[in-house]
């Protein structure tokens, strides 16, 4: 009896804590989706790894960044974004069935799930990470409306070695605001994302060139602004 009361007590002390860390993790999101996070789990270990370099960002609304921008990233990344629940999976069964038919395992994460990621956890491909992603990006799709996870994502993600959201970037690159981007430049910076440590806006490989000739396309593919008039 002693030990069945035990097994009982620790059943309910686990059980308290996940529900405990559920009820701060949605009080958390409902935060975030009218406070600006203060910073992310991305650029905290980038800051700790680096405590001499500059850091570059600059948060601004959605209002006040190119609207081919947001275009940019979901033609290059996510063109389902707009009708997702935060998880394409279709894609994630394309993805699979590619790589059992013997090619390589591509990525399928949606942009929700990037920001979930560059918010919340850490780099990897592991199966708990991912896992974590996928929970996370519905819950942020279900919480916060589609505009608010664009607006957190291009002012989080991480365009090259210290430099991160789009303000700063296009400010390094370009020397212009987030709100003058053109199409062109849009395109460029989004070409990058995939491995902003790696490929470069600056000095594009010819892979990099091919990106943003292929992301040029997809936007005027995809109706152009009209795409993501309805967020």
């Amino acid at each position: 009896m002693a030990r069945g009361s035990i097994k009982k007590r620790l059943c309910r002390s686990v059980a308290w804590v996940l529900v405990t860390a559920i009820v701060l993790l949605v009080s958390l999101l409902l935060l975030f989706r009218y406070v600006n996070p203060p910073t992310s789990a991305f650029i905290l270990s980038y800051s700790l790894a680096n405590p001499d370099k500059e850091l570059r960002q600059q948060w601004v609304r959605l209002s006040d960044i190119s609207p081919w921008m947001p275009l940019a990233v979901v033609a290059s990344e996510d063109q389902r974004f707009p009708n997702h629940w935060g998880v394409d999976f279709s894609a994630i069964r394309k993805a699979l069935a590619e790589y059992q038919s013997g090619e390589g395992l591509r990525g399928a994460s949606t942009i929700t799930q990037q920001t979930a990621k560059n918010l919340f956890l850490w780099n990897g491909r592991n199966f708990v990470r991912k896992t974590l992603e996928a929970g996370l990006a519905l819950a942020l799709d279900g919480l916060w409306p589609k505009s608010r996870i664009l607006e957190v994502y291009l002012n989080i993600a991480e365009f090259g070695h210290g430099i991160y959201g789009v303000e700063a970037a296009s400010r390094f690159y370009f020397g212009i605001s987030a709100h003058q981007l053109s199409a062109g430049q849009a395109a460029q910076l989004a070409a990058v994302l995939p491995n902003p440590k790696v490929l470069s806006v600056t000095s594009p490989s010819p892979y990099v060139r091919d990106r943003v000739f292929w992301i040029r396309g997809q936007m005027e593919q995809l109706a152009g602004l009209q795409y993501l008039k309805g967020l």
